[in-house]
């Protein structure tokens, strides 16, 4: 599995977690199968774009800086549409950017060859 691979999918899986944060907002909760879905999605997206980033740049402190910002963007993408709970929103997608950024470069593919005899 590549980067970009694993960004895509700890993105999505994190983004479940992002989603169920609204949970804590006593006034969203009816909503929360629709955020949860939506928090995936977005989990996706920024996963794939963090993944892109760090197959291409191999440094922990800048995977992890630009995670943190795509994810913040992302989230501010949403708590704009929904003009309210802008901290709830963008902690939560902050953090998931922060995580993807720093597991996807440090995470390291196997290069491992199998040599054949004839």
């Amino acid at each position: 599995m590549n980067k970009i691979t694993y960004g895509l999918i700890l993105g999505g899986f994190l983004g479940i977690f992002d989603g169920l944060t609204a949970w804590f907002t006593p006034e969203v909760r009816p909503m929360l199968m629709q955020i949860v879905i939506g928090s995936t999605i977005k989990g996706l997206i920024v996963g794939l774009i963090i993944g892109i980033f760090a197959h291409k740049v191999h440094s922990l402190a800048s995977g992890a800086i630009f995670g943190l910002a795509i994810g913040l963007l992302f989230a501010f993408f949403v708590a704009f549409l929904q003009h309210a709970h802008y901290a709830a929103i963008m902690i939560p997608g902050g953090l998931v950017g922060l995580i993807v950024g720093y597991a996807t470069q440090k995470y390291h593919t196997s290069g491992v060859t199998t040599a054949t005899r004839s």
